[in-house]
């Protein structure tokens, strides 16, 4: 089967992330079923000029089909669904937590693949207004795309998870495939626990800067924003080497905010441990 036109099933079509990935879809050659149950999401298709399609009628013919719901519910959704796709169907799912944990419904004759988008680079040359208002990807700024299939599947069938991928990820740069554990360190733990982390700890210090030592906020800011863009240029591309006196600084900073063992999160069993919280879950099962 070629991959330039797929019958393409949207199973929750009418939340955030299903929103997205229809918005892309349907300007592609692919035929598309949108379902979601939601009345509210149902007005969220339908608004867009989309028709909302029951699921069992969406997945029964489709090549792919997408789970756009939310982590905690794909479980359950994944039982109601897997039955019912055709033999060779590739069942893709937007994060990688809940097919690391073991929770999707299986097929020997179903494929089941995962794609998560990066989001456009901080480091992105954006030229366009578009690409300056798209932070989140898939509208103007081009991002790149981290995948997993299952294991030993031909190779045209990864060309149809891809086509598809860069579809609703559009415009994607290029398609990094990795295995599902591979992709679950790298989200929640690379990008989540640490990078998002960091992140609220940014806005606390600057919350601390000018509500409590009182430093003008547009000067915190000012002062802020440029240095989060030199620090990341210089700590992750190496284009100015920092100033003696900052390297002291920085040394301070993680004597005084950074745990000894703050590696141990690499481990195995503390990725079960963070999976396991996200999916309000015991223990995860692999």
């Amino acid at each position: 089967m070629s991959a330039a036109q797929l019958t393409v099933a949207v199973i929750g079509a009418g939340g955030k992330m299903g929103m997205r990935v229809s918005a892309n879809l349907q300007k592609s050659g692919h035929t598309v079923f949108y379902a979601e149950n939601s009345p509210a999401g149902q007005e969220r298709v339908r608004a867009e000029g989309r028709e909302v399609t029951g699921t069992d009628d969406a997945v029964k013919d489709a090549d792919v089909v997408i789970l756009a719901v939310p982590d905690i519910v794909l479980g359950v959704v994944s039982e109601g669904v897997v039955p019912q796709l055709k033999s060779g169907a590739i069942l893709l799912t937007l994060d990688p937590a809940a097919a690391y944990a073991g929770l999707l419904a299986r097929r020997e004759d179903v494929v089941q693949a995962v794609a998560h988008p990066c989001h456009p680079s901080v480091f992105l040359e954006r030229t366009t207004k578009e690409e300056w208002a798209d932070t989140f990807g898939g509208q103007g700024a081009p991002q790149n795309v981290v995948a997993a299939i299952d294991e030993d599947v031909a190779e045209a069938v990864r060309a149809r998870a891809e086509a598809v991928i860069r579809v609703i990820y559009a415009p994607v740069i290029d398609v990094h495939w990795v295995t599902v554990k591979q992709l679950a360190v790298l989200e929640p733990t690379l990008v989540e626990t640490v990078a998002c982390m960091i992140g609220t700890l940014l806005n606390e210090a600057l919350h601390e800067t000018v509500h409590t030592v009182g430093v003008p906020e547009e000067a915190a800011k000012a002062m802020l924003f440029g240095h989060v863009q030199i620090a990341l240029t210089n700590a992750l591309r190496g284009s100015n080497p920092f100033s003696e006196a900052c390297e002291i600084a920085i040394q301070y900073g993680r004597d005084t905010l950074i745990k000894d063992d703050w590696k141990k999160i690499f481990d195995d069993s503390e990725l079960d441990k963070v999976i396991a919280r996200m999916l309000k879950l015991q223990a995860v099962r692999h």
